[in-house]
């Protein structure tokens, strides 16, 4: 993957500008769409993964993030990237069977989560394992 390039040039859909009375939060993504992927920043990564978007390309990305920090964090504290992408619907999982194994693999070895976090935690495994 190019990390030069932005969502918009990997997916090759470009999105039409907000109207005028987007949210922030709606006004944010896009963009953030237009930004190349090797600059999001963890707060970036989670806020587009919790809106399900740019799945194919962010997380694998996420996955590598967590790799060397599993409780990074964005704006919602510690661990919000690895709930984003935990708490992603456990259908996406089977199409990116690299990054899910990884990420089993990451989260079977933490230890003293919050008990919602180790909860999302055996909720991913168990629908990875049984896909």
């Amino acid at each position: 993957m190019d990390r030069s390039r932005s969502l918009e040039e990997l997916e090759r859909d470009r999105w039409q500008a907000p109207p005028p009375d987007a949210t922030r939060l709606m006004s944010r993504v896009h963009a953030l769409r237009s930004r190349p992927v090797g600059t999001l920043t963890v707060e970036d990564l989670r806020l587009l993964i919790r809106q399900d978007i740019g799945l194919a390309v962010l997380l694998p990305l996420a996955v590598e993030v967590l790799r060397d920090n599993p409780l990074a964090e964005g704006h919602m504290g510690e661990g919000d990237l690895l709930c984003a992408v935990l708490t992603r619907n456990s259908a996406i999982w089977s199409a990116y069977p690299d990054p899910a194994r990884q990420l089993t693999f990451i989260v079977g070895g933490l230890s003293g989560l919050s008990p919602d976090l180790r909860s999302e935690v055996e909720r991913f495994v168990g629908a990875v394992q049984n896909s």
